[in-house]
């Protein structure tokens, strides 16, 4: 199986973990892992989306996280079980390696485990980012929110389409829909090439 190793892995990883690293391809809503089975691996999206959820008392699924680049489920590294699942929404390609092999390199590399400490640092940024973009009433203001924080140049991507990007913000996707559909309406989002293209106040609309 050929998966092409991200740069920003290659960067990060060891030498000896990238020989470690193995290719791994999750069909859609087939699980990585389980609750409450012992971690053995760390694992990396490279294409994709990965979700982490558990089942309430209702046995409905509660969405923690959504994945589509990067690290899923960090904590594993010091944990004897997971503590949700991990679902593939999408087909997904992913690098797993062996946590073994990684706990070793974080207590014997100082370089290797300060550039961890960096990249779990940023990813808490994010975190941080999304609580606050939670926290916003209006679904426009969250939509607005996420273009200007995680776009660039005030263009976000849609790879996974509208009804993706409404799990990202917590709403159903027929508010998702309709706080899209207002802002088009006011000249101030645009929908170019699979981006949403956002305009701020102070620049023309695009009416």
């Amino acid at each position: 199986m050929k998966i092409e190793i991200p740069l920003e892995l290659e960067t990060l990883l060891t030498p000896a973990l990238m020989a470690a690293a193995e290719p791994v391809t999750v069909g859609k809503g087939l699980p990585l892992f389980r609750q409450r089975q012992k971690p053995r691996f760390m694992h990396f999206v490279v294409t994709g989306e990965v979700l982490l959820q558990r089942m309430d008392e209702q046995g409905a699924a509660l969405v923690l996280q959504r994945v589509r680049r990067g690290f899923v489920a960090e904590a594993s590294l010091q944990a004897l079980v997971y503590h949700c699942d991990a679902i593939a929404a999408t087909p997904s390609q992913l690098v797993r390696l062996p946590l073994a092999d990684l706990r070793m390199a974080l207590a014997s590399d100082a370089r290797f485990s300060q550039k961890w400490i960096s990249m779990l640092s940023a990813e808490l940024r994010q975190a941080r980012l999304q609580c606050e973009r939670l926290s916003l009433k209006g679904v426009g203001e969250r939509l607005v929110h996420l273009i200007r924080t995680e776009g660039a140049q005030g263009r976000l991507p849609m790879a996974s389409g509208l009804k993706s990007l409404a799990g990202d913000l917590a709403v159903t996707h027929e508010a998702l829909y309709r706080a899209v559909a207002a802002l088009e309406r006011e000249g101030r989002l645009q929908r170019v090439d699979g981006h949403l293209v956002w305009t701020p106040p102070g620049q023309p609309a695009n009416r």
